[in-house]
């Protein structure tokens, strides 16, 4: 399909053809994006009617990517119609979009209407456009919120691919030295146990702890809006992780913790992902010049021990003996209300999937 105006022609990519797949990476190349066309649902690019190409811009779900202009051409208004056509196919399908850009970058966003989220300088800006916001996420917390008497407020943010009796450990504890506890749930399903299963084996995990309010982690908490890492071609791995980290840690500080009144961030001693060592990192670096202390737990062991080494129990381990066939070895690891799912076959389909899979998450 092809859209024209005076001095641009829009064209849609067709992402099965090798060719047109070549012509887009080697453009984005120049401009030090990495393209990946498993990670697109659409591509467009812009030519001028003399058949050059001088622009580009895809979106995954509601989320755009790979957005940019050969810097001749940046003044013109080449940036502006890429922006536009993908964003009102975005609104009408999801009435929301997001977009991430390096911060130098933000501008030309914000000048179509785009309103700046976070920022982790000098890599990453995440904006938002649409009839939704992160206002009506704030909205959805104060319809949570609990008065309490004192102000020892705690939060947790976990996303229990399954929920293990160290997510429990962290939890009580923090219930027992709170008066109240706000738990966020990663709501995203990208992980191998979906939303509703992991939110169920939580809620009557923890039904005996009435100070704890479950909240869904929604768009803003450790969610695929929040992880950028995709259009970033010259960096590190570790510099990514960190940036990324630290946009999230930015935005729970400063959408949700005031609406909250949120003092205390609980969080677990990471022994084994990279990535969510730097979200620690992050919230011990972020969080204390935002009033709230951070509480690190060091993580459960089982009484079992490999050799000298402690046992500690993670999720990982879980999905990797569903993965073995060997769940008989790990269901100390498992609260009653996992150990009950994982032993029915009502989780026959889940555990399936981890068998046919070798994706970490």
């Amino acid at each position: 399909m092809t859209f024209e105006d005076t001095d641009f022609r829009l064209e849609i990519l067709d992402l099965e053809n090798p060719y047109d797949v070549k012509l887009v990476s080697h453009f984005l190349q120049q401009l030090g994006f990495d393209f990946d066309q498993n990670d697109v649902e659409c591509t467009i690019i812009l030519y001028t009617l003399k058949g050059e190409i001088i622009g580009s811009g895809s979106h995954k779900g509601k989320i755009l990517k790979y957005v940019a202009v050969a810097p001749q051409y940046r003044d013109s208004t080449a940036f502006a119609l890429i922006v536009t056509q993908l964003t009102e196919k975005l609104i009408r399908k999801y009435k929301h979009t997001f977009v991430f850009t390096r911060p130098s970058s933000s501008v030309y966003f914000r000048c179509l209407g785009f309103t700046e989220i976070a920022v982790a300088e000098p890599l990453f800006c995440v904006l938002e456009y649409g009839f939704d916001s992160i206002l009506n996420f704030q909205d959805y917390l104060r319809s949570l919120k609990h008065e309490t008497k004192t102000e020892r407020i705690a939060s947790i943010v976990v996303n229990c691919n399954p929920f293990t009796t160290g997510h429990k450990f962290l939890i009580e504890k923090a219930a027992s030295e709170n008066e109240l506890v706000y738990l966020f749930v990663v709501e995203e399903d990208r992980s191998a146990f979906p939303f509703a299963v992991r939110w169920e084996l939580i809620q009557k995990g923890i039904s005996h702890l009435p100070n704890v309010v479950m909240v869904k982690g929604g768009e803003y908490i450790v969610s695929g809006t929040i992880f950028p890492a995709y259009f970033l071609k010259n960096e590190s791995v570790s510099q990514i992780m960190e940036k990324q980290a630290e946009l999230d840690v930015n935005v729970f500080a400063n959408y949700i913790v005031p609406v909250l009144n949120i003092k205390r961030r609980y969080i677990g001693t990471e022994n084994y992902c990279k990535t969510t060592e730097a979200y620690n990192q992050a919230m011990h670096r972020i969080l204390p010049s935002h009033g709230l202390e951070v509480v690190e737990v060091l993580r459960k062991t089982s009484s079992v021990k490999n050799g000298s080494e402690p046992n500690y129990i993670s999720a990982s381990k879980v999905r990797e003996a569903i993965r073995n066939d060997s769940l008989d070895k790990i269901l100390e690891f498992l609260p009653d209300s996992t150990k009950n799912f994982l032993l029915s076959d009502e989780s026959l389909e889940i555990r399936n999937k981890i068998k046919s899979s070798s994706e970490r998450h």
